[in-house]
């Protein structure tokens, strides 16, 4: 995926900060990209002109596969290796609108101020969240990170795609949902800081509000954390369902902490959806 050269974005209120040239100008590193369906179609015809598969055997695994879902596999195929395929303004827009995503339906505007280079999972997510994620496994994660368009609060949002199947991107939403591992604080995403912006002091310490969701129609996990510009220590973070309600009244709450990492988080899924959609059609 390609990092465009670094320009001032106009703001409605202020003139944002730069995103800080080491972002800018980070290339994110392809990889060979996997084609499992190539695979199993020349491990199949090695295998039938060895003649090791019987008529019958041949004919029910051959059924068996011709059975599958072709545009759910296209999308998983196209998904995952949208990481490095796709843009980055495309991924992740150098300014979001909220629309009636504030508290009380106000609206919002987020400005990016840093994306970070692609990365394995092990760095970016703390232990028991990377294991909790571990079934799926993690081709690549992509980071950025965001404020308000008064700088008074900061969100990191990121995007995991995974190395799973149908089936078991199924099962991890299934057991995020019944579990409701999305409201536990021991699995909180990490945060991005990035130097010489307004984020500068968002880390550990400072995480708010977060939100992970496990998409099953793409092989993906899209998550957000928020919290104060000004680096202050939250001891009290909240997932964004207690953190949006009505009767919330933490800091974070009071806020809108809650809504700048829903609404990220929503806006930036929402363009993975429509970018893998268009794809997955002009491929068929």
């Amino acid at each position: 995926m390609h990092v465009p050269h670094a320009y001032l974005q106009p703001h409605p209120y202020r003139h944002p900060l730069p995103e800080a040239p080491v972002e800018t100008t980070t290339r994110l590193r392809p990889i060979r990209t996997r084609h499992p369906v190539r695979t199993a179609t020349a491990a199949a015809c090695v295998v039938l002109g060895l003649g090791l598969i019987g008529g019958a055997a041949t004919g029910a695994w051959l059924t068996s596969d011709s059975s599958a879902d072709p545009a759910a596999h296209s999308a998983y195929t196209v998904g995952r290796s949208a990481w490095h395929s796709v843009p980055v303004d495309t991924l992740f827009p150098r300014t979001l609108n909220g629309d009636g995503a504030g508290p009380g339906g106000a609206d919002r505007v987020w400005t990016r101020v840093g994306v970070a280079p692609d990365s394995g999972c092990t760095p970016a997510l703390d232990p028991l969240l990377a294991r909790t994620l571990g079934p799926v496994g993690c081709e690549r994660m992509l980071r950025a990170t965001y404020t308000d368009a008064t700088s008074s609060s900061v969100t990191t949002v990121g995007v995991i795609f995974t190395e799973a199947d149908t089936e078991a991107m199924r099962a991890l939403s299934t057991r995020f949902t019944d579990q409701h591992l999305d409201r536990r604080t021991d699995l909180m995403p990490r945060t991005y800081p990035v130097k010489g912006t307004v984020a500068a002091g968002f880390g550990d310490r400072q995480r708010a509000s977060w939100t992970v969701h496990v998409l099953t129609e793409v092989p993906v996990v899209v998550f957000a954390v928020s919290g104060f510009a000004d680096g202050r220590t939250v001891t009290d973070p909240q997932p964004v369902a207690k953190a949006m309600a009505a009767n919330a009244t933490t800091a974070a709450a009071q806020a809108g902490l809650g809504h700048e990492a829903k609404g990220i988080a929503d806006r930036i899924e929402r363009g993975l959806r429509r970018t893998v959609t268009d794809l997955t059609e002009k491929r068929e």
